[in-house]
C-alpha cells in the first residue's frame, strides 16, 4: 500500500542514515583521540583497569624519582669511603716508616694527625641532600630506599623499600664508628727457655753445626729455621762464638729474617730466659741440633717439646686516638694492625655500598622496564587500531553518502503519486 501520510521506504532510510551517522561518529572520535576505550561508557571494565594502571604508574615514575636520590646517596657514601681507604693506607705506610730506627715520631705524628682531620672531613663532607651515612649527625641507622609499587588481588597498594643498616658502614658514631672505636689487637707469647750463653759461651765451631726449629703462624704450614756459622756472620757476630745475650738476639733476629718469618719478636731478659712474642697466633716446634760440635738445645734457649703461644695482654686503641709519639715498638707494630683491621672493614663497608649500588641499578632498570609493559598493556586494552579505523572511517563515508542518496529516493516517491491526479 502507497500511503502519503507514512513513508515507509523514507523512515528505513533515515534511520539506516542515522545508525552509519552514529558509527561514523564514534570511529571518528576513536582515530581523533587515539583511543577506542576513552570513557568508561566505551567499556567500563576496561577503562576502570586502564585508569588504575595509569595511575599506579604515574606513581612508579615517582619510584624512579625516589631510586635516583637513593642511588646517588650511596654513591656519596661510596665515594667517601673510597677515599677513607686511601687515607688509611697513607696512615699505615707512615706507621711503617715510623718502626724504623733513628726517624723522628714527632714529626711523622703530626702527618698522621693532618690525615686523620682529612677522614674527619671526609666523614662530615659526604653528604647528599641532607642525608649523611657516616657521620654521627645522621641518627638514625635504618635507611629506605623506596624501590616498588605493587598492588594485590583485592586491590590493596603497597610500596616496597630497600633496608640498609649503616651502623656498619658509619666513620664516626659516637664510639662505635669505624674510625672512632676501639680495635683490639691481641698479644701472644711462647716462654722457651732458659740460655746459658753468658755463663757458658756456645761456639759453632764446626762448618756442619746447625740448630733448628720450625714456626708456624696463624696455623699455616711450619717454616724451618736454622742457625749455622753463617747466620752468626749475617747477625753481625765477630767469630763463631755466642757470648752474650745481646748475641744470641740477634742470632736468632737473623735466623727468623732468613726463614722469611715477619712479626715474631725475640725477648731475653737479664737472667737469660727467652721468649718469642707476636701480634698473631703461632706455633714452635721444638729444637733440634745436628753437627760435630754437638751443641745443647737447651743452651740455645730453645723449648725441648712443641709449644703453642697464649694470649698475654691486648693493645686497644682507636684510628682517632693513634698517638706514637710514646709508644714503645710493639705498640706501633700493634697501630699498624689496627690501622689494618680499620681498612679491612672500610673496604668491607665500601662492599656493602657497591652490592646497595648494584641492586639500586637494578631496581631502576626493572622498574623503567615495568612501566613500558604497563603501558603497553593498557594500550592493548584501550588504544584504537588506527589502519582498521580509518579504514571504517572510509566505509563509513561511503555508507553515509549512499544513506543519503536512499532516502532522496525514498522521499520523492511522494512527488511520484502526484501525477497520477494530474489530467
Amino acid at each position: 500500500m502507497t500511503s502519503i501520510i507514512t513513508n515507509v521506504a523514507a523512515m528505513t532510510a533515515l534511520q539506516t542514515l542515522q545508525q552509519t551517522n552514529s558509527m561514523l561518529e564514534d570511529t571518528q572520535n576513536k582515530i581523533s583521540t587515539g583511543y577506542r576505550v576513552s570513557e568508561a561508557k566505551d567499556n567500563a571494565a576496561y577503562w576502570s583497569i586502564a585508569t588504575t594502571m595509569r595511575s599506579d604508574n604515574s606513581a612508579m615514575s615517582a619510584i624512579i624519582d625516589s631510586l635516583g636520590i637513593g642511588a646517588a646517596i650511596v654513591d656519596t657514601g661510596y665515594t667517601a669511603l673510597s677515599s677513607a681507604k686511601d687515607v688509611l693506607s697513607e696512615i699505615k705506610a707512615k706507621l711503617t716508616t715510623a718502626t724504623s730506627d733513628g726517624v723522628d715520631r714527632t714529626k711523622i705524628q703530626g702527618e698522621i694527625d693532618a690525615l686523620k682531620e682529612q677522614l674527619q672531613t671526609i666523614s662530615d663532607s659526604a653528604s647528599f641532600s641532607g642525608q649523611n651515612w657516616l657521620s654521627n649527625t645522621d641518627a638514625s641507622a635504618n635507611k629506605q630506599i623506596i624501590s616498588s609499587l605493587s598492588r594485590g588481588s583485592d586491590g590493596t597498594l603497597s610500596v616496597g623499600s630497600i633496608a640498609i643498616d649503616i651502623s656498619d658502614i658509619r666513620m664516626y658514631s659516637a664510639g662505635s664508628g669505624l674510625m672512632d672505636k676501639n680495635i683490639d689487637v691481641d698479644k701472644y707469647a711462647i716462654a722457651a727457655g732458659t740460655a746459658t750463653v753468658e755463663s757458658s759461651a756456645i761456639d759453632f765451631a764446626a762448618a756442619d753445626d746447625k740448630i733448628s726449629f720450625s714456626v708456624s703462624q696463624n696455623d699455616t704450614a711450619y717454616r724451618t729455621v736454622e742457625i749455622t756459622q753463617q747466620t752468626l756472620a749475617d747477625a753481625g757476630l765477630s767469630d763463631t762464638v755466642i757470648r752474650s745475650n745481646n748475641d744470641l738476639k740477634a742470632v736468632y733476629e737473623q735466623a727468623l729474617a732468613d726463614a722469611g718469618i715477619d712479626g715474631v719478636d725475640v725477648v731475653i731478659d737479664g737472667s737469660g730466659n727467652l721468649s718469642f712474642t707476636s701480634l698473631e697466633t703461632f706455633n714452635i716446634r721444638a729444637g733440634a741440633t745436628s753437627g760435630t760440635s754437638s751443641i745443647a738445645v737447651a743452651d740455645m734457649g730453645l723449648p725441648s717439646s712443641d709449644m703453642t703461644a697464649s694470649a698475654t695482654g691486648s693493645y686497644s686503641v682507636s684510628v682517632e686516638n693513634l698517638d706514637i709519639t710514646s709508644a714503645t715498638s710493639d705498640e706501633v707494630q700493634a697501630y699498624i694492625k689496627v690501622v689494618d683491621e680499620a681498612l679491612s672493614q672500610v673496604t668491607s663497608a665500601a662492599a656493602s655500598l657497591g652490592a646497595v649500588q648494584n641492586r639500586v641499578d637494578m631496581q631502576q632498570d626493572f622498574v623503567s622496564k615495568l612501566m613500558d609493559t604497563v603501558d603497553q598493556g593498557v594500550g592493548t586494552l584501550v588504544d584504537a587500531d588506527m589502519t582498521e579505523e580509518s579504514t571504517r572511517l572510509k566505509a563509513l563515508q561511503t555508507q553515509q553518502q549512499l544513506g543519503v542518496q536512499a532516502l532522496s529516493i525514498a522521499n520523492s516517491s511522494s512527488q511520484a503519486i502526484m501525477q497520477l491526479f494530474q489530467n
